[in-house]
């Protein structure tokens, strides 16, 4: 890195990744010249990276390779056998991977903040950012998606700290450790552990590892914030050699939210820290969990010596992350949610989010089994509980279901069998395709539903030809 100078050509294959589509918008702020490869290619990474003018082509291919880059970056979803990994090995090209890279070209000297959890990194980590910048702190921040309140989902700042979405999937073919660990992370806010990525992971317990890795490497005069809801969060908390706080309403309490309320797209709450209560909360988001993930963010700001009045107006202010809880439109009186969620803790949460803030109304969940995890049996029994809390659902064929052997496939017909039996009646159905499922709900949806769709990719655009269908319906 020492020797790679700026102009020098950087080549990132699998660049539409939620990380590094971001990646290659900050080796170009910093003056590199970057160039891109992905068989996935759809918004908003695809939307962003056109925007900057960033060349992606499509496919992989040893030719993309033709100009031999100085640096190649490896994303986490390529393979050994991958034909520009085959050419960039022959060429004997440096290559390092993405977390990698994220510590030499925006970390560096930084303090490091790194938000982990298997649910609510992205928010919480485009709110920590939000929050500081509003503040005047001027802080760096990689995000895995897109912040509405910034322009794309890294910034180098001039200020100490660098906020980082900490992954915990294994970081390359040739480094199977997770991410966060290259993030050299002095504060950590600790959102959930729950099983995930059934692919790289055999069980809880090893994916608890990982975790564990996390808080051993936090320093002695690091700090540990512990979402205290979720057991395994707390155990692996305890490996920790660093002060640990605990936030949520189980034990151990440190900071709480009480009298919570709902007020349209936002929610209110009050910060409590150890009995003692600060001025009520406006924060631009819906649902319990959001309400946990600003108390986070909160606790980490006070603690960071931001004044709660400065904390309130950047809670107050912000817009939210691109395909988190996004209205992206409504028709015929129909209103459709894009969301990421994929498990089924994060379904339920949503599902119930999107009817407290639209009551009254019926709610269609609309949910393709895409992840890695999702795409598996693992959670068979979970998803008809979770999905079930909506009045209406749809369930997609498996994403790429050769992909996983039929006997570890999750079995989308019989979930929607179980959500049938457990309403009672025929609320659910399987449909295989993204544009047989936008004909179903624009021919049965009524003016007053909500669609709410969820979904880790592009799910063929359902979204928007489910708003173009409604408006054709209704022209």
């Amino acid at each position: 890195m020492k020797t790679l100078q700026r102009g020098a050509h950087i080549h990132l294959i699998a660049v539409c990744g939620v990380g590094m589509a971001p990646l290659a918008g900050l080796l170009q702020a910093q003056g590199y010249r970057v160039t891109g490869s992905d068989q996935n290619v759809y918004p908003p990474m695809s939307t962003y990276l056109a925007e900057l003018r960033i060349e992606v082509m499509s496919g992989y291919a040893a030719e993309h390779l033709r100009d031999k880059p100085d640096l190649v970056v490896v994303g986490n979803a390529v393979s050994r056998n991958n034909p520009e990994v085959e050419e960039m090995l022959r060429l004997n090209v440096p290559y390092i991977s993405f977390p990698q890279a994220l510590g030499e070209f925006l970390i560096g000297a930084k303090r490091s903040l790194v938000i982990a959890g298997t649910h609510g990194k992205t928010t919480t980590s485009a709110l920590m950012s939000w929050v500081l910048a509003s503040a005047g702190r001027e802080p760096s921040f990689f995000i895995g998606g897109m912040p509405r309140n910034f322009s794309g989902g890294f910034q180098q700042g001039s200020g100490d700290w660098v906020v980082l979405e900490g992954d915990e999937y294994d970081t390359a073919f040739f480094d199977k450790g997770p991410k966060f660990l290259h993030y050299k992370a002095e504060k950590v806010i600790l959102t959930s552990v729950e099983f995930d990525h059934a692919d790289i992971y055999r069980d809880l317990e090893h994916l608890k590892s990982s975790f564990r890795r996390l808080t051993e490497s936090l320093p002695p005069k690091g700090g540990l914030l512990v979402c205290n809801e979720y057991e395994s969060a707390r155990e692996v908390a305890a490996a920790a050699r660093c002060p640990v706080v605990y936030y949520g309403d189980d034990k151990p309490q440190g900071w709480s939210a009480r009298n919570i309320r709902a007020d349209g797209a936002a929610t209110w709450f009050e910060p409590v820290h150890n009995g003692r209560a600060d001025e009520p909360v406006k924060v631009a988001m819906i649902g319990r969990h959001n309400v946990m993930n600003a108390l986070a963010v909160y606790a980490t700001a006070k603690e960071l010596g931001l004044a709660p009045a400065t904390i309130r107006e950047g809670m107050a202010t912000f817009a939210g992350v691109c395909r988190r809880q996004e209205l992206k439109g409504e028709a015929g009186g129909v209103a459709v949610i894009d969301d990421f969620a994929h498990h089924p803790t994060a379904i339920e949460e949503t599902i119930e989010a999107v009817k407290r803030a639209y009551p009254g109304r019926r709610v269609w969940g609309i949910f393709e089994p895409r992840s890695n995890t999702s795409r598996r049996r693992f959670f068979a029994h979970e998803f008809p509980r979770a999905l079930a809390r909506a009045d209406r659902v749809v369930v997609a064929g498996v994403y790429l279901p050769d992909k996983i052997p039929i006997e570890d496939r999750l079995p989308a017909e019989e979930v929607v069998a179980e959500i049938n039996r457990l309403s009672g009646g025929t609320k659910a159905a399987l449909i295989e395709q993204p544009d047989a499922i936008a004909h179903h709900v624009a021919d049965n949806a009524a003016r007053g539903d909500v669609v709410l769709v969820m979904s880790n990719g592009g799910f063929g655009g359902v979204q928007e030809k489910i708003l173009q269908l409604l408006k054709a319906k209704s022209a």
